[in-house]
Parts: structure tokens; C-alpha cells; sequence
């Protein structure tokens, strides 16, 4: 049996940071390296209006991630980030997978920023003549200091949260202030000489690809949300400030790139003397690479030099400092559910940090500053970025379709789900097309990615503490085979259990069928523990024996008793993992809530299984010589038609009739169409058709004078809590006759449910 909960840590996170204290670590995460790194190389490869379009595309492309992160850390306002939400929307294995990428991200983005910080603060001592005395080549120098600043903040992470976001809020705003001013200077240049504005000239010289090569290597320069969802357990009323930080965030760090970027391109005027002959201004600012945003600035205000050597100290470092903490949580969060080692999960009993997980991350910077060249670096950040925020979009599609009930929401992205889609898209070309800037990144990240596997093949699967949202299972025998067509009978109330295994006879024989039999453990919420759930489990347990006994003897049985917060999603996960081919589950056909047409299982198992699925409502132990079957064509409608021919009596007095209202549905090619799927003569099905009125109300008249009806479920709309009460779900609730309600599981819709 799994784990019972979580074991207790040693303490506890400190809860003492603001809105205004995690915005501004996220704007320090991303006024970094990225920017000053980024622009001469970004001009370089798509030109002056490359730039703007680079920095402007990333930042609505992060708007759309940021959502994602925004409506995922409302509703698991927890340290650990993307691992939180993988863990709940994919399981343990791809959240060990997410929090292993999103450590060694920030703590290699943390590397580039201590390296970024030694190179330009050491080459503006060196310019003002300060290291001549220096014994050593400048290379190791810049390593020294890259090792001594990573340090430093990682002794400011260890006082405490507070005092992380405090000095980096302060550095924040000096970084910040700076880029802003810089912008505006380039606004106000170009508004007194618009012959800068020629600079722009050709505005795409490269052609538009070079912007997904641009794009990919920046991308590392918009990943500040990341930190600010690492503060769940350390944020003020998390599930309001952790959506408004990361939004607030993207918005002022897009503007400000943008604004800069524009700045840098009209810094340098035509026929400058430093320009070579017919040299434009945009290609003499990218021939400087890395540097082209400093040889830029030297050109736009005076003092450039130490001004820019000023900005470049504040973003490093406050960007380091979030890096620090972003990946010290991911790696606390692995320790805290014994993913790795629980020693990474040690709080100090005076600073409220998990100290030991700094330590190690502290490891993991200063090994990967003194060791590897900065280009790579950065673009392996980049791309392990990316392959983090592909997934993170995932969840927060699979959460909302099913979770929205369980959850508690602070914010909810609007128009879902169409921007993690586009982002989706959008991360997986920029992560392909990151090869043309440095094929190492796709070594690296690939490297790191699969010796996570490893890790938690060989210790993590085996260690790993079950969570709340995790589906628990109490007991499991599986059939003697797992081969042929799999049936799953979900046995929700242990008293009408024997109500479901007639027909289930029925379609077993009918389909040569194994069986599965589920019974998920109904634990009261107010209960924590995942251990209570054995409290309540005898009930269904003898259910399950009682049907299992009635079936065994004509088919293989297997039978399963499973604890989750949502007998929902319990059964689709049931249903994924054993392959079922059809489910069969009882409906009380009581009045459901507002946002249900069924009710809070039967809805969500209808629109999430792929598989088929057919629900018995007041069916008992009954046989049937007359069965309804309203149709409108489409394959709900094939398989009621089959499911009826199975369900009807044999004898030569029973029939079923096809019935449909108006003339948009030929019945007859209908019938001749699904022929083969029926178990029945052909002459036992008769047709009817009605003339035009209320579908339902002449359905529900017509049912009176049959011993049964099937019906086919209609697809659920995106929008479903405002949509009109569809037809077939409808006739549901209102018959008082025996009734199936059957969904079809065949089509690229299942095999996305199945997999994704």
C-alpha cells in the first residue's frame, strides 16, 4: 500500500512576502543577462526591426505561459511551481521530470547572470586601469568573481525570504528605472533627429525565420513568472498575488525590452564616424555580438560606460538572486514529497529556508559558471525553459478539464483554451529552431532530461510520498487476462450493485468481454489523510465480491478499490489505465447542480473517457421485450443502436423501434449503415418518424409505451456551465422509463482523452 501523507518537515516556509515584494523578483529574474546579451545578437541575425519584433513576440508569447502559470498558482499556491502542477495534472513521474528541469534551469540561468556580472564589472575595472596590478589572466578572474557574487547571494537567500525579496526588490527597481530612462531617451532622440529613423532600414534584412532563432535565445529573458509561482508557500494571500505579479510582470518587462530595444537601434546616427563605409547603423551595433547593446548605449548618452556597467550590476545580481531562490524551492519541493532525498526538504528552525536544497543548488551555479562557455549556457536555459513552460501549457489544460471542481480558483484565464494552445505551438518551433544558435543546447537539456529518468526509475518511483490529489489504490486484482474487449463497471453505491450486472451480462457475452470491476472509496472531505480512506472501504469491498461472483464464471474478472477526492476523475483514470474498450456505470436521476446536465460524476466521466460509455439509470433487474431508440445520426447514435440490440430480449415478440423526428435524418440508409453492428434480425427493428415539434417533449411521450430507451449523449460544448440544456441529456432527466444513455469512444477526440 502507498504511503498514508506527507511526513512532517522540520519547519515550516515564513509567509512575509507582498505583491510588490514578488513582482519585483520576477522583474529581477528577467531584466537579466537576457537583455544586455541579447540585443546585439538579436540585431545581428534579424536586423533593427528583428529586434523589436524578438522582444515584442516573446513577451506576448509569455503573456500567454504567464496565464497559464497565473491560473495554476491561484488554484496550488504551493513552493515547487511547474512540479506542483505536473504532479497534479500528469502524476508523479512527469512532475519529478518538471521540477529536475525547472532546478537545473534556474540554477544554469543563475550561473549566466553571476558570468554576466564578472565580465562587465571586471572589464570596466580593467578600462579604468584598476587591475593592472592583477596576477592572473582575466579569464580566471571573471570566474573568481562570478563565484564570489553567486556566493554572496547565496548567503542572502539563506537569511530568509524577507531579506531575499527586500535587496532584490532594491536592485529591481535600480535595473528597472535605468532601462526605462534608456527608453525614453531613445524615444526623445528619435523625436529630434527622425533621420534615425532611417536605422530601421531594411526593417527584416534576414527575412522573418531568423526571428525564431532570435526569439529562442532570448526567451531565457521572460521567465521571471517562474520564480514568482516558486513563492506559494511564502506569498501574502497567495491565490490573489501570485496571478497579479506574474501579469503585472510581463506587461512592464515587455514594454521595457521593447522600448530599449528601440532605443539601442536610433542610438547611433547616420554617417557616425565609427561607421565603415556604406556600413548601416543596425549592422555596426550587431558586429559587436554580445556587446552590441553597450556600443549602442556609449553612443545614446554620456557617461555610458559606467551607467551601463551600473545597469548591467543591478540586473545580474537582482536576477541571480532570483534565480537562487526559484531553484533552491524546485529542489525543496523534490526533497518535500521524497522525490530526492528528504534532507532537501530541511527548514532552519531561525531563517525559515530550506537550507540544505540552497546548498546544493549553490553546487550547481558555481560549477556550472566556472566550467561552461556563457552563449551555451544561456541557450541551454533557454530551451529547458521551453520544454518547461510546453508542459506547464498542458497542465493547465488538463487541470481545468479534470479538476475545475476540486479546486479552488483565484484567477481564470478568459477565452480558455486558446492561448496555451498557441503557446504551445509557439515553444515547440522556438525550441527546433534553437539549434541554429547553439546545437550544444539541444546536448545539454537532453542530457539533464534523461538522467532525470534514470534518477527516478532507480529511487524517486519508490520513495515518493502519495499527495492529496493523488488517486490511491486500496486493493487490486487484476483477471486472469489483460487481452480482448475491456468492460470497467464503476460500482459507485454498493447497494444497487446488482442492479448494473444483468445488463453487464448481457454486454459481455455479447462482446466476448474481460471485467473490470471499480469501486472508488467515498471518503469525507473534511477527512485528510489518504489512511482514513481504509476506514470506509468494507462496503464497497463486499459489493464488489457479490458482482464479481455473479460474472466470474462465464468471464475473466478483475476488481479494483481505489480512494480520490473526485470519483471522476478516479474512473477516467481507471478507465486510461487499463485500457477499457466500455464503461458501464449506474444515475440516480436525481436533479443535478446548475453547472451539471447529469451531475458532477456522470458529466465529467461522459466528456472525458475515451472509451465507450454507457449509463444505466433506474434499469434494476428487469428485462426488456421494447426498446426506444431516438436517433439523429453520428456515432452515439450507432452505438445506441448496438447497445439496444444487445440489451433487448431474443424472443420473436420483442422489437426495437428507431425513432426520429422531421426528415433531416434518412433513417432507413441509417439502419442500413449500422446493420452489421446489430446482434438482431434485421426485421426485428422497426422505424418511426414524427413529425416536427418539441424533440424532448415527444420523445419523453413516446418513451411511455416501451420498457426502454437508449439514447446517444451529445458532445459537451466548450461552454458548457452557459450552453442550453442539450436534447439527449434533457430526455434523461424527464423520462421516468428505464434508460441508457450511451457515448461513443472511437476517433482522434479518444485517443487525445486517452493519452493526454
Amino acid at each position: 500500500m502507498a504511503p498514508s501523507g506527507h511526513g512532517p518537515v522540520s519547519a515550516e516556509l515564513s509567509r512575509e512576502l507582498s505583491l510588490f515584494h514578488i513582482t519585483m523578483m520576477g522583474l529581477g529574474m528577467m531584466i537579466g543577462a537576457g537583455i544586455f546579451l541579447g540585443i546585439g545578437n538579436s540585431i545581428k541575425h534579424a536586423g533593427p526591426g528583428g529586434v523589436l519584433l524578438t522582444f515584442a513576440f516573446n513577451g506576448l508569447l509569455a503573456i500567454f505561459t504567464a496565464m497559464s502559470y497565473a491560473e495554476l498558482s491561484s488554484a496550488i499556491p504551493k513552493a515547487g511551481g511547474a512540479y506542483n502542477f505536473a504532479r497534479v495534472g500528469f502524476g508523479r513521474g512527469t512532475s519529478f521530470l518538471a521540477g529536475w528541469m525547472e532546478w537545473f534551469a534556474s540554477s544554469v540561468a543563475g550561473s549566466l547572470y553571476a558570468v554576466t556580472f564578472a565580465i562587465y564589472t571586471l572589464d570596466y575595472f580593467a578600462y579604468l586601469g584598476w587591475l593592472d596590478w592583477m596576477p592572473v589572466e582575466m579569464w580566471l578572474a571573471r570566474k573568481v568573481a562570478a563565484t564570489a557574487i553567486a556566493i554572496f547571494f547565496i548567503g542572502v537567500n539563506y537569511k530568509g525570504a524577507s531579506e531575499t525579496g527586500k535587496i532584490g526588490a532594491f536592485f529591481t527597481l535600480g535595473q528597472t528605472l535605468f532601462l526605462i530612462v534608456l527608453g525614453v531617451l531613445g524615444i526623445i532622440t528619435a523625436i529630434r533627429d527622425p533621420a534615425r529613423l532611417a536605422n530601421f532600414e531594411p526593417f527584416m534584412p534576414n527575412g522573418w525565420r531568423t526571428l525564431l532563432v532570435t526569439m529562442g535565445f532570448t526567451y531565457v529573458a521572460f521567465e521571471g513568472y517562474e520564480v514568482i509561482a516558486q513563492a506559494g508557500d511564502e506569498t501574502i494571500d497567495p491565490r490573489r498575488n501570485l496571478p497579479k505579479a506574474m501579469l503585472y510582470s510581463v506587461f512592464v518587462v515587455t514594454f521595457t525590452y521593447v522600448a530599449v530595444s528601440f532605443a539601442s537601434v536610433v542610438a547611433v546616427a547616420p554617417g557616425d564616424p565609427d561607421l565603415a563605409a556604406g556600413q548601416a547603423p543596425w549592422e555596426w551595433i550587431g558586429s559587436f555580438g554580445e556587446t552590441g547593446f553597450g556600443a549602442a548605449v556609449s553612443k545614446l548618452m554620456p557617461a555610458a560606460k559606467l551607467l551601463l556597467t551600473l545597469a548591467v550590476i543591478f540586473a545580474s545580481t537582482s536576477a541571480l538572486n532570483a534565480t537562487i531562490f526559484s531553484a533552491t524551492r524546485a529542489s525543496y519541493a523534490l526533497g518535500r514529497d521524497k522525490m530526492l532525498p528528504g534532507a532537501l526538504a530541511k527548514v532552519s528552525e531561525r531563517r525559515k529556508t530550506p537550507y540544505v536544497a540552497l546548498l546544493l543548488t549553490a553546487v550547481i551555479i558555481i560549477l556550472v559558471a566556472t566550467l561552461l562557455p556563457t552563449l551555451d549556457v544561456a541557450s541551454s536555459a533557454s530551451i529547458m525553459f521551453l520544454f518547461l513552460f510546453f508542459l506547464v501549457n498542458l497542465c493547465v489544460i488538463k487541470v481545468r478539464r479534470n479538476m475545475e471542481d476540486e479546486l479552488q480558483y483565484g484567477y481564470l484565464m478568459p477565452l480558455f483554451p486558446i492561448f496555451p494552445i498557441l503557446a504551445i505551438i509557439a515553444q515547440v518551433a522556438l525550441a527546433a529552431w534553437l539549434v541554429h544558435m547553439s546545437p550544444i543546447a539541444w546536448i545539454v537539456a537532453p542530457a539533464w532530461i534523461v538522467t532525470g529518468i534514470v534518477i527516478y526509475h532507480a529511487y524517486s518511483k519508490s520513495h515518493a510520498l502519495a499527495t492529496e490529489d493523488e488517486i490511491l489504490k486500496l486493493e487490486e486484482q487484476p483477471p486472469e487476462t489483460q487481452e480482448g474487449f475491456g468492460i470497467m463497471v464503476a460500482v459507485a453505491n454498493p447497494k444497487n450493485a446488482m442492479e448494473l450486472v444483468r445488463n453487464t451480462y448481457k454486454l459481455c457475452g455479447a462482446k466476448k468481454a474481460r471485467v473490470e470491476l471499480l469501486h472508488l472509496v467515498p471518503v469525507p472531505t473534511h477527512l485528510l489523510s489518504l489512511g482514513d480512506a481504509e476506514r470506509y472501504m468494507l462496503a464497497g469491498k463486499e459489493a464488489l465480491v457479490e458482482t464479481m461472483l455473479y460474472l466470474a464464471h462465464s468471464f475473466p474478472v478483475g476488481t479494483a478499490i481505489r480512494y480520490c477526492r473526485s470519483i471522476a476523475r478516479g474512473v477516467v483514470s481507471a478507465v486510461r489505465e487499463k485500457r477499457i474498450d466500455m464503461l458501464v456505470m449506474g444515475w440516480h436521476g436525481r436533479p443535478p447542480k446548475r453547472t451539471f446536465h447529469l451531475g458532477s460524476t456522470v458529466d465529467p466521466v461522459i466528456e472525458r473517457s475515451p472509451c465507450d460509455v454507457v449509463v444505466l439509470k433506474n434499469c434494476g433487474d428487469r428485462s426488456y421485450k421494447r426498446v426506444l431508440v431516438p436517433v439523429a445520426g453520428g456515432p452515439n447514435s450507432a452505438l445506441a443502436l448496438e447497445v439496444a440490440s444487445i440489451l433487448v430480449e431474443q424472443g420473436d415478440d420483442a422489437e426495437i423501434v428507431v425513432y426520429t423526428v422531421g426528415e433531416r435524418l434518412d433513417i432507413e440508409e441509417f439502419l442500413e449503415r449500422n446493420a452489421p453492428r446489430m446482434i438482431i434480425p434485421r426485421e426485428r427493428v422497426k422505424t418511426k418518424v414524427a413529425k416536427p415539434g418539441d424533440i424532448v417533449k415527444l420523445i419523453t411521450e413516446e418513451s411511455e409505451q416501451y420498457d426502454l430507451v437508449v439514447i446517444g449523449a451529445t458532445q459537451q460544448p466548450i461552454l458548457r456551465p452557459f450552453a442550453r440544456e442539450p436534447i439527449p441529456e434533457a430526455v434523461a432527466r424527464i423520462v421516468t422509463t428505464p434508460l441508457v444513455m450511451v457515448k461513443a469512444g472511437a476517433g482522434i477526440r479518444s485517443w487525445i482523452k486517452r493519452w493526454i
